[in-house]
């Protein structure tokens, strides 16, 4: 934060002798045409660097190297991505440490709004989550079409099970599957080990168990484990419960001043338009699309912006 406020200062100054500049020229009726990343935003602003906190499945699947790299080179901005799980990059970002995340847990993004960390929340993309155990499948679970029936027969089966146990969005909904079922997470079979997507999945893969993934992940890594897919989400006629929308927040400059918020506004809108939302269709893992973009709309959802329960 110190080095920001540094930054910043410098950066008002450049600003201020800019707009010397453009003031005493009259080319072009007084305006000034940028051309390339070094006088962009970034510049403008006094910091190229923006700080993302976000999940570890959208860095585990590899998408933020599609993304990021192309805002880098518009923007002339370098992008310091903390992948930290949903849990933790909300409070790395109420701390104060982060420009914006990219998380997927409607609830605590809701909470993140409401405490008023957050401003200008926007959906992003979804995919869906998957139980993914053994080809020979222990438990008996493969092709059951309700995700809690499944984990109530893992833990009447006593099944080994591997949790993220991060309090990432994938936790929280392995959580709330949990409280629905009739079956209750603990004991020996149920190890939660505090670690992000794609350890989780190999960790399972090593031990012959289930756990629950994002999609995006899972198809990602499918070609380096064995493990298989026993119960899908809606994007393959699996429950709706299963669905896993992602959202993107800017963290509240009248709370941080600090906070590189020109830039994580123009990194919202960079992957909720045309542009993101095309490099989030197209990617790719094992030939599946990996991400489902959902920004882009004829007809805008202005819930998207708010928490859920907002009535104001």
């Amino acid at each position: 934060m110190q080095r920001r406020r540094f930054l910043q200062a410098a950066g008002a100054g450049a600003v201020l002798a800019f707009s010397g500049c453009l003031s005493n020229d009259d080319s072009n009726g007084g305006a000034q045409t940028t051309t390339s990343g070094e006088g962009s935003m970034g510049g403008a602003t006094g910091d190229t660097e923006l700080v993302l906190a976000t999940t570890t499945s959208t860095y585990d699947s590899g998408l933020l190297d599609e993304l990021n790299p192309a805002f880098e080179d518009r923007f002339g901005v370098t992008i310091k991505t903390l992948p930290k799980g949903t849990g933790a990059s909300l409070r790395t970002a109420e701390d104060g440490d982060a420009d914006l995340v990219l998380v997927h847990a409607r609830g605590a993004e809701d909470e993140f709004l409401e405490q008023g960390y957050g401003v200008n929340r926007r959906d992003v993309m979804y995919n869906d989550f998957v139980i993914v155990g053994p080809s020979d499948d222990p438990a008996g679970i493969s092709g059951m079409g309700r995700a809690t029936d499944a984990l109530a027969t893992i833990a009447s089966e006593q099944a080994t099970f591997v949790s993220r146990g991060d309090d990432s969005g994938t936790h929280k909904k392995e959580q709330a599957l949990w409280e629905q079922s009739a079956g209750e997470p603990g004991g020996t079979w149920y190890q939660s080990i505090g670690k992000g997507m794609g350890d989780t999945l190999v960790q399972a893969d090593q031990s012959g168990a289930y756990t629950l993934a994002d999609r995006g992940t899972f198809l990602s890594m499918q070609a380096d484990i064995g493990i298989e897919i026993m119960v899908q989400g809606p994007l393959k006629g699996g429950p709706e419960i299963l669905k896993n929308p992602y959202g993107v927040i800017a963290v509240n400059p009248a709370k941080y001043p600090d906070v590189n918020y020109a830039m994580a506004m123009a990194y919202i809108g960079f992957i909720t338009g045309p542009e993101g939302q095309s490099l989030i269709e197209n990617y790719t893992a094992n030939g599946e699309q990996l991400f489902y973009p959902n920004a882009l709309s004829e007809d805008p959802n202005f819930g998207e912006y708010v928490p859920e329960n907002y009535e104001g």
